[in-house]
């Protein structure tokens, strides 16, 4: 293929593909075009810089450009360069992916030469064809909600909003308060011992065979045990009973436990308080409602869960069916060059595959919002920057005031990186509902266990 030459006198511009997804461009500079440039900047340093013997502002030129010339002339052809990659690129509608990369050639000489020719490699967005139609099908899953995962909620909504209470027998879920002596090889409380008063959840401790022992205790019940039966490590030991680390490493007496208390936490009734609670005053009447209030937003909550894995499998099917090629080692050689941390050949090798992936599906998005002229209004970011907003203070149970939320969401759009994430989401809400609005959908309800794929 004949190189494309653009020539704008006497600066040249060629460009050469080396495959589909390969280019170089090649600039040649010389004098004229950078001779104004390197001029005007030197008159600025001259106007700025300080040398013993001479006013401000009043050093030679010459003396300027003896000591600041070389690096002056580096910095206004790099400017240059930059401006005329831009500009060709642009007015080409050249699509590439990354940056232009400095090809490594000889060493410049900006001391002694005038005329000076730079190439620059390109990764070239790949060409593909793709239609959001009926031709393509993929599965949708949603979550069953039945009657099991009604109730498994119910209990979980019991347990959370239960009410504290102080049974006479202790059970497999209670916390015992307890008074702990350590005692001697006879059995007898040692003097100078260990003495502690702490707590202990029965159903957190990891040794089994010692919980039948505190199931059923009573107030001023006493019971001896190990203290390796309580307690795993010596860090344990050190926080629970009060003594130094260092001796709870070799701590290994037997126990006194005194029961001072038991503590339980009883699961809220199913009554109109815990309603009222839950949803407001005389919003829900009966425990039918109730159950019913929990099946619909279980509904909802898990019907985000299902676009998340709907997206997932678009990405994964539309990414092996279109068999996208990317111009592999011009990305390996860019993510080495821009990386902020060090990167060395083996991450990178790991951790290419799940860029490259990232990069077809971000090609596939964008042609789906470019060939279906997918738009985003500044309305519609503001209405998603507030419910962001609303969702931020709803995991602390709090309700702020409308005023308040399109202030917060108002700042959020002022910060790029914030903004650049509110509108990639909308874009990519917007390509999922065109997908299910245009694509095939087998709709495929499952358990919980086996959309979260969770084992049995």
């Amino acid at each position: 293929m004949a190189p494309e030459i653009i020539q704008i006198m006497p600066m040249n511009i060629t460009k050469k593909d080396i495959d589909t997804l390969n280019a170089e461009i090649v600039i040649t500079v010389g004098p004229a075009d950078y001779e104004n440039r390197v001029t005007e900047a030197i008159k600025k340093v001259q106007r700025s810089a300080s040398m013993p013997g001479f006013r401000p502002g009043k050093i030679p030129t010459g003396l300027i450009k003896k000591q600041y010339g070389t690096s002056i002339l580096a910095e206004e052809l790099n400017k240059l360069l930059n401006d005329t990659l831009h500009n060709y690129i642009t007015e080409n509608k050249l699509e590439i992916l990354g940056n232009p990369l400095p090809k490594e050639e000889k060493k410049v000489d900006f001391q002694n030469q005038t005329d000076f020719t730079f190439t620059y490699q390109l990764g070239l967005a790949p060409e593909f064809n793709f239609k959001v139609d009926n031709s393509h099908s993929f599965t949708y899953k949603t979550v069953k909600v039945d009657d099991a995962l009604v109730e498994k909620y119910l209990k979980d909504v019991r347990r959370n909003y239960g009410k504290p209470i102080n049974p006479e027998v202790a059970g497999d879920k209670d916390v015992l308060f307890v008074d702990i002596v350590e005692l001697d090889a006879a059995g007898n409380i040692l003097p100078g011992g260990v003495f502690k008063s702490t707590s202990i959840g029965i159903d957190r401790l990891k040794n089994e065979a010692v919980k039948p022992k505190l199931i059923g205790l009573k107030k001023e019940d006493k019971i001896t045990v190990n203290v390796s039966e309580l307690y795993d490590t010596a860090l344990d030991k050190s926080v629970s009973l009060g003594i130094d680390k260092d001796a709870a490493e070799n701590f290994n007496s037997n126990l006194q436990l005194t029961v001072k208390n038991i503590a339980r936490l009883e699961d809220a009734e199913l009554d109109q308080e815990l309603f009222d609670k839950l949803y407001g005053a005389g919003k829900i009447n009966s425990e039918e409602e109730f159950k019913n209030k929990i099946k619909e937003e279980l509904g909802m909550m898990f019907y985000q869960d299902s676009d998340r894995d709907f997206m997932k499998e678009i990405e994964k099917t539309l990414i092996a069916k279109l068999n996208i090629k990317l111009p592999d080692e011009f990305l390996k050689r860019w993510l080495m060059a821009v990386n902020e941390k060090p990167l060395t050949a083996e991450q990178l090798e790991k951790e290419y595959p799940e860029y490259s992936s990232s990069m077809k599906w971000r090609l596939i998005e964008n042609k789906i919002i470019k060939d279906n002229e997918i738009k985003v209004t500044p309305e519609e970011a503001t209405e998603e920057a507030k419910g962001f907003v609303r969702a931020e203070y709803a995991k602390y149970g709090q309700q702020p005031q409308e005023e308040e939320v399109t202030k917060i969401a108002q700042s959020l759009l002022t910060k790029e990186k914030e903004a650049q994430r509110i509108f990639e989401n909308l874009y990519s809400k917007k390509v999922l509902d065109l997908i299910k609005a245009n694509c095939k959908l087998e709709n495929k309800e499952v358990s919980y266990n086996e959309f979260f794929g969770i084992s049995n």
